[in-house]
């Protein structure tokens, strides 16, 4: 495959044509003009998730083929080259789902995060992280209130949350079986959160990608619907 031709394409169809391999290269070629430093950072912070998630799958992918889109989305569709950013979107799902992997507790990985990469990264990552379900409330209910709150003071950390859901609502068109009904069942409430929270003026994303958003957000409204009325 050509760099240039790998560059243009959708980053599904480069899931679809060339799977786990050409997301890793897609990633690289999009790195490549940034210092050493921050290659160097962005690649730690990848194998990191890879040997993470080596294992997780997503119905019919590897689960890194989801934390490379959503760090992809956030460089070439939204612009954003801030490093701690990009790192924070490669481990978002870390401390949620491999906790004893980086310390033990969902705080003790934050904590061995905060040490590897830095404090704001672990924050970053906290903030979308979900916490530990309470019993007596519906999970979708505190998954959608916790983003409502989570996201409310923390301008950076939506940038990721909107490129994950993203991935998840908008891409919902590449999932198959039960989980299609369960994806659209979970996320479609959270539209008008997200909805709200894109056009905020300290979210820092220039207009133009804020338009874009919104309409990948009406986007994955529409097959929502359309899956919930079957």
């Amino acid at each position: 495959m050509g760099d240039r031709y790998l560059l243009a394409m959708p980053l599904h169809a480069v899931t679809e044509v060339y799977g786990e391999a050409g997301l890793r290269e897609r990633f690289a070629l999009e790195i490549e003009p940034f210092p050493a430093d921050a290659q160097s950072m962005l690649r730690e912070a990848m194998a990191l998730a890879a040997r993470l998630h080596e294992n997780d799958v997503r119905v019919r992918e590897p689960y890194l083929n989801h934390l490379l889109r959503v760090t992809i989305r956030i460089i070439c569709y939204y612009h954003v080259h801030d490093v701690e950013v990009l790192v924070a979107a490669l481990l978002h799902d870390a401390v949620e789902d491999h906790p004893e992997d980086l310390g033990g507790t969902p705080e003790q990985a934050l904590a061995t995060l905060a040490d590897r990469f830095g404090p704001r990264v672990a924050d970053l990552v906290g903030a979308v992280t979900n916490p530990e379900w309470h019993p007596g409330r519906h999970r979708y209910d505190q998954y959608r209130d916790h983003v409502t709150t989570s996201l409310d003071g923390n301008p950076w950390a939506r940038v990721i949350k909107l490129s994950d859901f993203t991935d998840n609502g908008v891409g919902v068109i590449h999932t198959t079986g039960p989980k299609l009904r369960t994806a659209a069942t979970k996320y479609a409430p959270l539209v008008p959160v997200l909805r709200e929270l894109v056009a905020r003026p300290d979210t820092p994303l220039a207009d133009d990608v804020k338009e874009h958003i919104a309409g990948q957000l009406d986007l994955a409204e529409q097959r929502f619907a359309a899956i919930l009325d079957e």
